[in-house]
């Protein structure tokens, strides 16, 4: 598809696909990258709705480093449990050194261009 027919939900998730391995980013940063800074909870219903998508959706957390979509995948700590298979430390649903392993797309997707 081009990138002007693409629905919102589906450029959230080409950008979800691009968070590297062992990085996170935010629902924000996502908004934000896409040019509707506001919209972070559309975010938020977009990766509700990937898990079948092939979309990492684990990589997608709060501002704060919270797991606030953990119940959205199946089994108690799945979310927590794909991040740190990954390497990325989390107590009580919350990213440790977040600062460390924060993706932001608006500074690694422009690198591109």
């Amino acid at each position: 598809m081009k990138p002007e027919t693409l629905t919102f939900f589906e450029k959230v998730y080409e950008v979800a696909r691009q968070i590297p391995y062992g990085k996170v980013t935010s629902y924000g940063a996502i908004a934000k990258y896409l040019g509707t800074a506001k919209s972070a909870r559309i975010v938020g219903y977009a990766m509700k709705g990937s898990l079948d998508k092939d979309v990492p959706a684990h990589r997608v957390v709060n501002k704060k480093g919270l797991l606030t979509g953990k119940h959205h995948f199946e089994g108690t700590n799945l979310m927590q449990q794909l991040l740190e298979n990954e390497g990325i430390e989390v107590v009580e649903n919350q990213i440790q050194n977040l600062e460390i392993v924060f993706w932001d797309p608006a500074e690694e997707l422009n690198k591109d261009s």
